[in-house]
């Protein structure tokens, strides 16, 4: 296992592109961190640079105890899994999970050895003589990451491993990912789009945007305690809810001249409250007004999309709570109440 540690790390582009912003973060040994954004925001080229297949333009990079800035790839001690597999077509099972330790001259009952453990931790000793082809999109992900376990690496680097299986088998081979790494113990970096992927996989959570580092955090610190609007929105399905409003001395106005009632806050002036969907509660007076307009059925609960104060707004309720499309009043735990900068968007 090794530690991860990036100091000031940046990555500039010769046509003056900066792909990723001066970055500093640390990985402890044996941790599960996922980087999450949209596309375009960097997490790709960070993973690149510490798996060493992209130049590091300022800053250090250390795996272990060693800066590894002008060290190659294949001396950093890493295993990589790719979102296409990268598999030898003409190869069987067996010899794509042992290709990297044969090139390596390892002792051939070692390799015998090592691929047999692989194979069996991942449920392929049935199909160790069949090639690709012969195998479904989930079986050909764990021979890859067969390919990387038989290595014994210090570092794992998943590059959105999943985004090419259905969404079933996308949750199942989560959940293999998520339990292989915890028997390993091996240092994990696992880049994707999915928040859902984050949220179920990561001890730590660091989202990108636009090349820079929003917030770093455990899920449930980056769910509960988002610090910025761009956070708020793009972790969580469905995603917070965020109202413009205005604070005077404490009360809260929405857009259109609603009253919110009151907060216990400093802020003033204008500023975005955000509201998981989850905090929202039915009340039958009391309330603030909103108009529900479609009813999304999702099995063990419900989603009601309205307009709360002439904005977009969603609440979440459990199956057995009789609602039907029209006005309603709703209450909000004000503790539960984020409140967001309306300029620079940063959590106040």
């Amino acid at each position: 296992m090794a530690q991860v540690t990036l100091n000031s790390v940046r990555k500039v582009y010769p046509n003056g592109v900066e792909a990723v912003t001066s970055s500093s973060f640390k990985i402890e040994d044996g941790e599960f961190v996922v980087l999450v954004g949209p596309s375009g925001c960097g997490k790709s080229t960070l993973l690149r640079m510490i798996a060493g297949l992209e130049d590091i333009t300022e800053g250090t990079l250390e795996i272990g105890d060693r800066v590894v800035n002008n060290v190659d790839p294949a001396d950093r001690d890493i295993a990589m899994v790719f979102q296409n597999y990268a598999l030898y077509p003409h190869m069987t099972v067996r010899k794509n999970i042992a290709y990297g330790l044969k090139n390596r001259k390892t002792p051939a009952d070692e390799i015998e050895r090592k691929v047999a453990e692989a194979a069996k931790m991942l449920n392929l000793e049935e199909y160790l003589e069949r090639k690709p082809s012969q195998l479904s999109g989930g079986q050909r992900q764990r021979v890859a990451m067969g390919r990387a376990i038989v290595r014994d690496p210090a570092l794992f680097l998943f590059d959105e491993p999943l985004s090419n299986l259905d969404a079933k088998l996308r949750n199942q081979m989560r959940i293999e990912i998520k339990a292989l790494q915890r028997r390993l113990g091996v240092t994990s970096i696992y880049v994707t789009h999915d928040q859902v992927e984050a949220m179920t996989m990561a001890d730590r959570i660091i989202v990108l945007n636009g090349g820079r580092i929003e917030q770093i955090g455990t899920p449930s610190e980056i769910y509960h305690n988002p610090a910025s609007v761009f956070v708020a929105s793009f972790m969580g399905a469905p995603p917070m809810n965020l109202i413009d409003a205005t604070i005077t001395g404490g009360q809260v106005t929405l857009a259109d001249g609603v009253a919110m009632g009151a907060l216990q806050t400093s802020a003033q002036g204008a500023v975005k409250l955000g509201i998981r969907p989850e905090d929202v509660q039915l009340v039958s007076e009391g309330g603030v007004s909103i108009n529900v307009e479609l009813i999304e059925e999702l099995g063990a609960h419900r989603l009601l999309h309205g307009k709360l104060g002439g904005q977009p707004f969603t609440i979440h309720v459990l199956k057995d709570i009789p609602v039907d499309p029209g006005a309603h009043q709703i209450s909000v735990d004000p503790a539960a109440i984020c409140l967001f900068d309306a300029a620079s968007g940063m959590r106040l």
